[in-house]
């Protein structure tokens, strides 16, 4: 037997290592209207209106990771894309932090300021006439960073790695916080999005549908259709 005969034989004898299978969940962009993790041809396409004001936003966000991030799009069967509703001054303040910095890194903001939304609420029950005025007057910028800093998002956020100048510069973007609130003005026009969270999937608003087990059977639908 030759030499390259018999190393034919062992490399069919030695079975191949199987390709690394495409982790979806770092797949994150930016989109025109919010941030989409997945795959862009997934056959399932979520779209996910949220609010950071919105205990059942949290609730969803909780409750759904495990089987949605980690099932769904890992695997290539979905994508999601997460666009704002901003129904008060704290949701956008919110919405600027978790778009701070490189796109790459919204959607663990985003997280991290769902997975808090309880101890910040609280304080925001417990706030003083003064720092309601705050709130409500001066410039953009001098609001988002009162809101953020009575509420501990600015500490939220540097503890995740970002320093006090690069919180203070996102809360300062007085266009990009009217960006956020006009798409959001967009998408309440075009799906009629009537709360948060909602949810568009492959196009159509899911009507009455608000938490993850209803969605989640929408999802068992679909792709059985798909199949």
């Amino acid at each position: 037997m030759t030499r390259w005969a018999a190393a034919a034989l062992v490399a069919m004898a030695v079975p191949m290592a199987p390709a690394t299978a495409q982790n979806w969940n770092a797949e994150v962009v930016e989109t025109e209207q919010g941030y989409r993790v997945g795959d862009p041809e997934a056959p399932l396409q979520i779209i996910e209106f949220i609010s950071y004001t919105c205990p059942h936003c949290a609730t969803f966000d909780r409750e759904a990771e495990a089987e949605l991030r980690y099932h769904y799009v890992h695997e290539g069967y979905a994508a999601v894309e997460v666009r704002h509703m901003i129904r008060n001054p704290v949701d956008l303040a919110a919405a600027l932090l978790t778009e701070c910095g490189n796109p790459s890194r919204f959607f663990d903001n985003h997280k991290a300021v769902l997975a808090t939304q309880d101890d910040w609420l609280a304080t925001a029950r417990g706030l003083t006439q003064a720092q309601m005025a705050r709130w409500a007057s001066g410039s953009v910028g001098s609001r988002m960073r009162a809101i953020a800093s009575d509420l501990g998002l600015d500490d939220l956020m540097e503890g995740r790695g970002y320093s006090a100048s690069e919180v203070s510069a996102c809360l300062n973007d007085e266009n990009r916080a009217l960006e956020i609130a006009e798409k959001s003005e967009a998408n309440v026009a075009e799906y009629a999005v009537p709360g948060t969270p909602s949810f568009v999937l492959n196009g159509t608003l899911l009507k009455g549908v608000h938490a993850w087990q209803p969605l989640r059977q929408a999802l068992v639908a679909a792709r059985q259709d798909n199949e």
